[in-house]
C-alpha cells in the first residue's frame, strides 16, 4: 500500500505540470468547447495506456534480483532526477496564459478527430514512455493483478484529470488561479520526483 500511495502521488503531481498534452486539451476546450475536448482527453489517455502496458509488461519479464532489473532501476531513477530538476528549474515558465476573450465555437472539430489528435499528441511524446518506464522499474516484485491495478489506476487518473481540465479551463477565474499556483505545483512535483529517485538509488546501494 505504501508503494502504491507513493507512486500514485508522484504520478498525479507529474500531471499537474503542463506539457504538450495539457495545452492541446486547453486549446481545444477554449476553441471548440469542452465536449469536443473530451475526445482529446480520451486519445491522450489511450496513448498513455499504450505506454503503461508496455512499461509494466516489460518489467514483468525482468527478475527483480537480476542485474538488468537493477540497471533499469538506476536508469529510471536518473531520468526522474533529471525530470525533477527540470520541473524546478523551469517552474513558472510553461507559458500558461489567461485568454482575454476565448473564441467560442471558432473551430469546427469532430469528436473522433479530436480523439485522434489526442492519441497522436500522447503517443509521439517520448517523455511519456520514459516516465512510465521509470515508474515501472521502481515496482518491486508484484503479482499480475497488482500490476493490472497500477495500470488501470494510472490510466483512470490521466483520463479524469484531463477531462477536469477540459471542463474548467474555459472559466477565466479558475484558469487565472491555476496559473498563479502553477510555479509552486511544478516545484512540488520536481521535489517529489527527486525524492523518489533518491530513495530508489539508496535502495540499490544498500542492495549492492
Amino acid at each position: 500500500m505504501r508503494q502504491f500511495l507513493m507512486l500514485a502521488a508522484v504520478h498525479f503531481l507529474a500531471l499537474l505540470s503542463p506539457g504538450p498534452d495539457f495545452f492541446l486539451v486547453a486549446r481545444t476546450s477554449l476553441t471548440a468547447g469542452w465536449q469536443r475536448a473530451t475526445g482529446v482527453c480520451l486519445g491522450i489517455a489511450l496513448a498513455n495506456g499504450v505506454f503503461i502496458v508496455a512499461a509494466l509488461g516489460g518489467s514483468t519479464v525482468l527478475a527483480p534480483d537480476s542485474g538488468m532489473f537493477a540497471l533499469l532501476q538506476g536508469v529510471g531513477a536518473a531520468y526522474l532526477l533529471y525530470l525533477g530538476a527540470l520541473f524546478i528549474r523551469h517552474a513558472g515558465r510553461s507559458g500558461l496564459k489567461v485568454p482575454a476573450s476565448p473564441p467560442v465555437g471558432a473551430v469546427q472539430l469532430g469528436w473522433g478527430r479530436a480523439t485522434g489528435m489526442g492519441f497522436l499528441s500522447g503517443i509521439l511524446n517520448p517523455k511519456n514512455g520514459l516516465f512510465y518506464a521509470s515508474l515501472a522499474a521502481m515496482l518491486d516484485a508484484s503479482s499480475a493483478y497488482g500490476r493490472l491495478w497500477y495500470g488501470l489506476w494510472m490510466f483512470g487518473v490521466v483520463l479524469t484529470w484531463d477531462v477536469l481540465v477540459a471542463v474548467l479551463i474555459g472559466n477565466p477565474v479558475v484558469l487565472a488561479r491555476f496559473a498563479r499556483k502553477l510555479p509552486w505545483l511544478e516545484r512540488l512535483s520536481g521535489g517529489m520526483l527527486i525524492l523518489l529517485a533518491l530513495g530508489v538509488l539508496l535502495s540499490l546501494l544498500r542492495g549492492g
